[in-house]
């Protein structure tokens, strides 16, 4: 039987007792609703693309063997091993990135998927949370060493995987991407005017979107203008939330996936909404603010800068990520391809998600500040 007590030198006993375990509570339970929500929405699916029944369910179910296992080990992973995992991970997936210009498979006007062994992954998904890890590291060493200048160094880093997404072109991600950016430098002591002027800057990258790119402006404009063309996937979204009502109309009852071919991935919300009803979805709301409010509560207590950076911009990684996804669901927002962590069907986004959430809980251990910088 498994020796987890705390005598135990054994690495699950280690990982059991220092764990942050309301956190990874709070990330488990959605894994489980994730589940529910795929044997809810993805036989619907599949059987009307006429394939096996139960093809993304067990699909799904497979990711989490693997997500569960990343989780694992990189939430044992030092601070020293982190920024190495980090660095490799950043080059290999922007290079893949790269790639997808070249090779990836065209998707709605957009370059940013590519085929590997028989599998179609998503490169710039697992440059995120590298990215951050880096532009933290950087960041703090450069107030150890002011020499090593880490702030242009963290600029170039962001600029050149901006350049990719530009390119593929995913702007939904680069928003994503830039506010974490500009969070990270605001705790770095960033001044509120290059914070206004930051803000500005992004404002007229949008309009400048708007102009050049026309999937960009054909979702504008009908988020802003509804007599604009297609509004059917809004529609029936929409549609769920109201038919689903306080208490939803019961598992597996819902009709929003018989007429959303999204409604496993990026309308998942919306048969969460209908089905287990408008409690629920509060509730998944609360679960997610929990844990962006609870972990950036913890992370600001922190004094070690590495920590606190990288902390903070995978705590809004997951969190801005959950909100455009709901956001875009409820027609808040133009509508954005942005998965729901955990819920929505996706290997490429479960398994970079998986490496977002074991980071976060490597950085909420519970060992003291001075054992964890002793690989800082």
């Amino acid at each position: 039987m498994l020796n987890i007590s705390r005598a135990s030198d054994n690495l699950i006993s280690k990982w059991w007792w220092t764990v942050n375990r309301p956190l990874l509570f709070c990330f488990i339970l959605m894994m489980v609703i994730g589940v529910f929500l795929a044997m809810a929405a993805t036989p619907m699916v599949a059987t009307h693309i006429g394939i096996d029944k139960f093809y993304f369910l067990k699909r799904h179910l497979l990711y989490i063997i693997p997500s569960l296992l990343i989780i694992f080990f990189t939430s044992n992973l030092s601070y020293k091993d982190i920024k190495k995992f980090s660095l490799i991970l950043f080059f290999v997936a922007l290079f893949l990135a790269l790639l997808t210009l070249f090779l990836g498979t065209e998707i709605k006007g957009a370059k940013r998927w590519i085929s590997i062994l028989g599998f179609s992954i998503q490169p710039s998904e697992f440059c995120k949370p590298a990215l951050t890890i880096l532009i933290a590291w950087m960041l703090s060493e450069n107030h150890k060493n002011l020499q090593l200048k880490g702030t242009g160094i963290s600029i170039f880093l962001y600029l050149l995987f901006a350049v990719i997404l530009i390119l593929q072109p995913d702007i939904g991600m680069l928003f994503v991407t830039t506010a974490i950016f500009g969070i990270q430098l605001f705790l770095n002591g960033l001044p509120i005017f290059f914070v206004i002027a930051s803000f500005v800057l992004g404002i007229l990258s949008l309009g400048v979107a708007y102009l050049f790119l026309p999937h960009v402006t054909s979702r504008i404009n009908k988020f802003l203008d509804p007599a604009t063309g297609d509004h059917y996937q809004i529609d029936r979204s929409l549609e769920a939330f109201s038919r689903g009502g306080l208490f939803g109309v019961g598992p597996g009852e819902g009709i929003v996936k018989k007429h959303i071919p999204d409604a496993h991935a990026d309308f998942i919300f919306a048969v969460l909404g209908e089905e287990f009803g408008f409690f629920i979805c509060v509730f998944v709301v609360l679960l997610i603010g929990f844990i962006v409010i609870y972990g950036t509560h913890r992370a600001l207590r922190e004094n070690n800068l590495f920590a606190l950076f990288s902390s903070v911009g995978l705590l809004s990684q997951f969190g801005l990520q959950s909100f455009i996804n709901m956001a875009s669901t409820l027609h808040l927002i133009p509508t954005k391809g942005m998965t729901l962590p955990f819920m929505s069907y996706g290997g490429s986004s479960m398994i970079a998600i998986s490496i977002v959430v074991g980071l976060i809980l490597a950085f909420n251990r519970k060992e003291s500040i001075d054992e964890m910088s002793i690989d800082d």
